[in-house]
């Protein structure tokens, strides 16, 4: 395939809209870019306007590339094109995309007000992926030097001037014609540099690849705009250029979180053909910001080997960052470096083997500085944990490093930060005594299954001889047969003996009409056969019909029935009568809109099984607001909630406590404060019918009684699974570190206050999925993600069974083969876990999941094609035994969906159990060939994910490396290449094309778009809560921080802070002392 070669080095900047995690398709096409050639400044997820006019201006680039799939995109291009029309920068090209989300009318509308182009899924058959991308890089093919308007003069210019004057510096040191006016600038700005009395420090840092060089600097970059706030920083950071393509991934910009502000300018630089680890351009780049004002420049190269030292050549102080990864001591005397430094870092200092790194480093750097006066403790070289927030490694390290600038510069900057402090040491979240836990689980299960086989084994050999001794009953051989007999049955165990012994009672059981079961000290009655029409005699649950005593005990070790270990056909004995696996899943607008449709949903159901959808505004715990980038986005594909009284209005109408409602709220970064929101709500019902019918106030001690039984009944999962977010959905926003704290203090809150009807985390694969992995990597990065729970909870000394039991999943299903039994196979992982390694008791053995078909195989194409892939993906579900289920519409590949498609989707769930015959049967792929193997093949294959995560550190140590996130997206980019190409049929999309579908065939649908009445009530509602609670709101929020500060339980306080504190006024507060996420490529 040709790829377009531009006649320019061609830059792009690529994001995902704000409040918008979608990112698996601007990976895809980020990727394609660089492989096209071009020099691509990823900026990843959740990005503002304002953000990617920032990073568009100060890197000069020809383009912006935008997915958005989170609505609201109208706004959002909008209110980006006039930006940089504001800016002088109209020459910058943007494009877009958003799957069916954005339909041919939009689309239109936005290429009449000047976006270059939006792709649309037509596009992708039309143009291919790769005609896409040359479209993208022909469009942008030119100098944005003849492009821009005139050139002002340098000096204290605005970063947009300063771009352009570090492009024509750029252009300069690889050979590049100048225009004459260009080249009269650069040579008078440069003049001018050489003329200054006094020149700004410039600060190198430099360290091998994958140590963490972008978050220290970032952190460090934090710290001196906290000290120093009146003071400018200019950042030149350096990314190698790829041989082959000429192509560039200009990555470090993504992990900044502090360059937000007019005091810092950041240019990402390719080094091109410059064979270095700097760009030939920064001696020509390094003039120019110092003209241009800044007072600390800092420049950071790519990744080094031991041979590299070119930094030390171009800067004042130079920062060398490692990690304790550097082999054998003797490697360290290889490192030019060590050296050259002023300064060393040992970054991720919570690894094995950093202390001693640390005292090896220092002995190093003493001989290689002749610094044998000195004690080595005394060396230079500091332990640092840039990922954690306002780490004491890095307060040392700043406050050394502004004195190292001071005695090598001759400035005189002042401050106290850092001083005297050392790395201080913390609970890891994983103790490293614990790290191999996933290499554990996998020989702990693949013990069980052969131990499985070995007793299987021992009790054929028991039957065969039974069998032989009962033929011979006469002969003298069988005394000797029984003999035999009695041997193989004595190895078995007791267990195994109990359950041969109880088979033909147990068949015998399945075979009345009515089965007895006990839950929670009552006796639950279940008819066990169904009669057709014809008369048939359909059993609730079938037993096969084994003699062979190693084949019944091999099938109750691998399968047996549902309800019993290892609950591999399902975790309870049978469905709850009366209450269907489907959930009402409903999100829209404001609080009242959704509200209604809630009640419209469950009007006809006994059990309200209520599953809400916030807005990404919500979602990413913000308020809403006004400035454009964030209006679209209220109320569109999810309600929005920002307060107390949001949520009461969310569930009005509805008993939250009553055994038959059960609430599943999707969310997961602001998960604990929209929890806190539920919870009062919960309790504000109580306290409100309590004054109602007693005609009072309740006392302390009776509001304290309902609180605690409140508490104690209400049902419902809410999402929080913060692990899932990094690898998958991005809806992550405060550090990792804080967010699993924050997870840990909810549960230790429930388990304190006896919350046990309410899951704490729904640990989700479902979005792993819809970010493209495969079905095994869903299923294996969520059970590891389940596992990293359990082991972090334990190790904050909550007991398994005290909380294991308030765990629950959340799958994806889609059309793979693999998912037909991906329920089976996480119950069995599960239940053999947490029996043989953990100890735990019933109930924690016992998965209990949700599934959703996939939205990723929804397709805007013949939309009406959804619902049929849809059922199939449900009726997988039903007979796999899914605990819950959400049949998703079939105009969500365009929409948030209508109450004419939710009606049908719902339809789907009603057919399958009320009409289809088989699902009368609880357990019908239990003894099919098809599915015993595939279940043993998923289950090994699940096995080996688990260990090569074991192998890289567990999983907090695989997503520090992007392990997950790069499985992904390559799973990702393998299935778009082959829907593209055809190889992956899809019908109505790829194949059996409808020769008469019109491109704009999708025109007269309903579409779901919150109405500007409904965003300015929103805004208005907020306005008025934060002006009821102005006077309390800052003394709620100073406690809040308070106890998070103290090692406080940080939801328990919340439970009072969302009284009068809304959303986003909670996330700003947390942001101060949890810190914020930062994301990765």
């Amino acid at each position: 395939m040709s790829v377009y070669k531009a006649a320019h080095p061609v830059r792009f900047v690529t994001a995902s809209s704000l409040f918008d995690g979608h990112d698996a398709s601007i990976n895809i096409m980020r990727r394609m870019l660089q492989a096209s050639g071009a020099e691509v400044i990823h900026l990843g997820h959740n990005r503002s306007v304002e953000e990617v006019v920032r990073a568009a201006l100060q890197e000069d680039v020809q383009g912006i590339a935008i997915s958005s799939y989170q609505g609201g995109h109208m706004e959002y291009f909008k209110y980006l094109y006039d930006e940089l029309q504001k800016k002088g920068a109209g020459h910058i090209h943007i494009f877009g995309g958003g799957g069916g989300v954005i339909i041919p009318k939009e689309i239109a509308e936005l290429h009449n007000y000047g976006i270059s182009w939006i792709f649309s899924p037509e596009d992708g058959r039309t143009y291919g992926l790769q005609g896409m991308i040359d479209k993208m890089v022909q469009t942008c093919d030119f100098d944005p030097a003849e492009k821009a308007g005139p050139l002002p003069e340098l000096a204290d210019a605005d970063a947009y001037t300063v771009a352009r004057y570090v492009t024509l510096a750029e252009k300069n040191a690889f050979g590049e014609k100048l225009a004459k006016e260009h080249r009269s600038r650069l040579d008078q700005a440069l003049e001018q540099v050489s003329a200054a009395d006094k020149e700004p420090p410039v600060l190198g840092i430099t360290g091998t690849g994958g140590a963490g060089k972008s978050s220290l600097t970032d952190e460090l970059v934090r710290r001196f705009l906290i000290e120093f706030p009146e003071k400018k920083t200019a950042i030149l950071s350096v990314d190698p250029t790829k041989k082959k393509t000429g192509g560039a991934l200009l990555g470090d910009r993504i992990r900044m979180n502090a360059i937000a502000t007019d005091s810092v300018y950041m240019r990402s630089m390719a080094t091109r053909d410059s064979r270095q680890e700097l760009s030939k351009a920064i001696e020509e780049a390094l003039p120019v910001v110092k003209r241009a004002g800044y007072d600390l420049i800092i420049v950071e190269t790519s990744g080094i080997g031991q041979g590299d030292a070119a930094i030390a050549d171009v800067a004042d102080v130079s920062l060398y960052v490692m990690t304790s990864e550097f082999g054998a001591p003797s490697q360290l005397e290889k490192i030019d470096m060590i050296d050259f430094a002023d300064l060393i870092a040992i970054n991720k200092f919570d690894r094995k083997g950093s202390e001693d790194a640390l005292r090896e480093v220092r002995k190093q750097f003493q001989r290689s500085h002749l610094r044998f006066s000195e004690k080595p403790e005394d060396m230079p070289v500091f332990g640092t944990m840039a990922s954690q927030f306002h780490d004491s490694g890095t307060n040392r390290l700043f406050y050394e490093l502004v004195s190292t600038i001071n005695e090598t510069a001759g400035t005189n900057w002042v401050s106290a930060l850092g001083k005297g402090e050392h790395i201080a040491e913390r609970n890891a979240v994983i103790p490293p005594e614990q790290i191999q836990y996933l290499r554990e689980i996998a020989k702990t299960v693949r013990s069980y299954h052969s131990r499985t086989e070995a007793l299987a084994e021992l009790a054929r050999r028991w039957y065969q001889l039974d069998g032989a001794a009962e033929v011979l009953a006469d002969a003298p051989e069988q005394e000797a047969l029984l003999s035999w007999r009695d041997y193989y049955r004595d190895q078995l165990d007791a267990e195994a003996i109990a359950a041969l012994t109880d088979w033909e009672d147990k068949k015998a059981r399945y075979q009345k009409d009515t089965y007895t079961v006990t839950v929670r000290d009552e006796e639950v009655v279940t008819e066990l056969n169904t009669v057709t029409l014809s008369g048939t005699v359909i059993p609730k649950v079938a037993l096969p019909s084994y003699k062979d005593y190693g084949e019944v005990l091999a099938w109750i070790r691998k399968e047996n029935v549902p309800g019993e270990f290892p609950y591999t056909a399902g975790v309870f004995p049978f469905k709850r009568k009366g209450e269907d696996p489907k959930r009402q899943f409903a999100g829209e607008g404001g609080p009242a809109k959704t509200n209604r449709r809630f009640h419209y949903l469950s009007k006809d159901d006994n059990a309200k099984r209520l599953s809400t959808a916030f807005d990404s505004v919500t979602l990413y715990g913000e308020d809403p607001g006004r400035r454009p980038d964030i209006y679209g986005k209220v109320g569109e594909s999810g309600v929005s909630i920002c307060t107390l009284d949001d949520m009461k209005v969310l569930y009005d109408g509805f008993d939250l406590t009553s055994p038959l409602t059960s609430v599943s709220m999707t969310i997961n970064g602001p998960a604990p404060m929209i929890l806190a929101m539920f919870m009062n709500t919960a309790i504000d019902q109580q306290l409100e019918t309590f004054q109602t019918e007693h005609e009072r106030e309740p006392t302390a001690d009776e509001a304290a009684q309902i609180t605690g039984e409140t508490m104690s009944v209400v049902r419902g999962t809410v999402q929080a699974d913060i692990l899932k977010e990094d690898q998958g959905q991005n809806t992550c926003i405060f550090s990792t570190e804080f967010a699993l704290r924050m997870m840990g203090d909810i549960q230790q809150f429930f388990i304190d206050n006896k919350v046990r009807n309410y899951y704490s985390v729904s640990i989700s694969g479902y979005h792993i999925a819809e970010a493209g992995a495969n079905p095994i990597s869903q299923l294996a990065f969520t059970l590891a993600n389940g596992f990293t729970y359990v082991e972090y909870y334990l190790s904050r000394g909550m007991d398994i069974d005290e909380f294991a039991g308030n765990l629950s999943y959340f799958f994806s299903n889609g059309l793979d083969p693999e998912y037909s039994v991906i329920g089976r196979v996480a119950r069995r992982i599960w239940a053999v876990t947490m029996k043989d390694k953990y100890g735990a008791n019933d109930r924690s053995q016992k998965l209990k999941y949700h599934i959703q078909t996939s939205g990723r195989s929804l397709h805007a194409m013949e939309v009406d094609f959804n619902d049929i892939r849809t059922t199939l993906q449900a009726l997988m579900a039903i007979y796999d035994n899914c605990n819950s289920l959400h049949t998703n519409a079939y105009d969500e590949a365009v929409t948030t969906p209508t109450e004419e498609s939710v009606r049908r989707a719902m339809a789907i769930q009603m057919i399958i159990t009320k009409e289809m015959g088989l699902a009368k049967n609880e357990n019908p792929l239990q003894g099919a060939f098809i599915i015993e193997e595939l279940t043993d093949l998923v289950e090994e294959a699940v096995l080996a994910e688990l260990e090569r995560i074991s192998d890289r550190g567990g999983v907090l140590g695989a997503m520090e490396t992007q392990y997950q996130r790069g499985k992904i997206q390559q799973e990702s980019h393998l299935y778009e290449t082959k829907k593209h190409s055809g190889e992956l049929p899809i019908i109505g999309v790829n194949t059996y094309l409808n020769p008469r579908e019109d491109p704009d065939v999708n025109a007269g649908m309903e579409l779901a778009r919150a109405s500007i009445e409904e965003k300015e009530n929103q805004i208005k509602r907020l306005r008025d809560f934060q002006e009821r609670h102005a006077e309390e709101a800052p003394q709620a929020l100073a406690q809040l921080q308070q106890t998070a500060l103290t090692g406080g339980n940080v939801f328990a306080e919340l439970l009072n802070t969302v009284r009068v504190a809304s959303l986003g006024q909670i996330t700003s507060a947390l942001y101060e002392v949890g810190g914020q996420y930062r994301r990765n490529i």
